[in-house]
């Protein structure tokens, strides 16, 4: 009974720590190439499939393997992400962006820019703007509706 006891307090103290660093889903090579460029993994959901970035034009396409909806942190809005995402990445900034839209006041937005401004996101929708903390978007979420692949 006391090895069992022993056994268990061990346990208990190590069991938080080897999978505090445990990610069911690695980042893809999108979300290592938002680092690089100054943004949170976030901004994309976990689901990429392929990734692509031209070096000389910046341009870049991103596939899911189809459309992608999910809930954007902090005031909850709905997302969707086309099956294909395409756009140009520079440092701290993402522009010409196609393939994600946002429902807001009763309409379907595009977001058609990002800037990284610090602790801040800015994200663009035409000629407006809306900024939120980057910390909303530490962790890639996944897509709502679909189970996480083993």
């Amino acid at each position: 009974m006391e090895k069992l006891l022993i056994f268990l307090s061990l346990f208990l103290l190590i069991a938080p720590f080897s999978t505090a660093n445990f990610n069911p889903h690695p980042p893809s090579a999108a979300h290592v190439e938002l680092t690089n460029y100054g943004f949170p993994i976030g901004l994309l959901p976990a689901s990429v499939v392929k990734y692509s970035l031209n070096q000389t034009s910046s341009e870049f396409t991103v596939n899911f393997g189809g459309s992608c909806k999910i809930t954007l942190p902090p005031d909850n809005y709905l997302a969707t992400y086309s099956k294909k995402v395409t756009g140009k990445i520079g440092s701290g900034r993402i522009s010409e962006l196609d393939g994600i839209r946002v429902w807001a006041f009763f309409k379907w937005w595009s977001i058609t820019g990002i800037r990284s401004n610090g602790e801040d996101l800015v994200f663009e929708v035409g000629m407006a703007t809306a900024k939120y903390p980057v910390k909303n978007f530490l962790e890639s979420p996944p897509c709502e509706g679909k189970r996480a692949s083993s």
